[in-house]
């Protein structure tokens, strides 16, 4: 059962990535980098929250 949550779940992620991919390419060069950028940035700030998130969690456990 849980094998198959797991493949579900990765043929939507994939689903979703080739959506995004196929949006990217289908625009205009101008609209692109703008949408590139700002996909950029949004993986960017989530890049920075779970570094912090990480820090967090490595604090909680050496300070036990």
């Amino acid at each position: 059962m849980a094998k198959t949550g797991r493949t579900v779940a990765t043929l939507l992620i994939g689903a979703a990535i080739g959506a995004a991919v196929g949006y990217i390419l289908a625009t205009d060069k101008d609209q692109r980098r703008e949408t590139a950028e700002k996909i950029k940035d949004r993986f960017n700030n989530l890049k920075g929250k779970f570094q912090k998130q990480a820090q967090d969690l490595e604090e909680e456990i050496y300070n036990a």
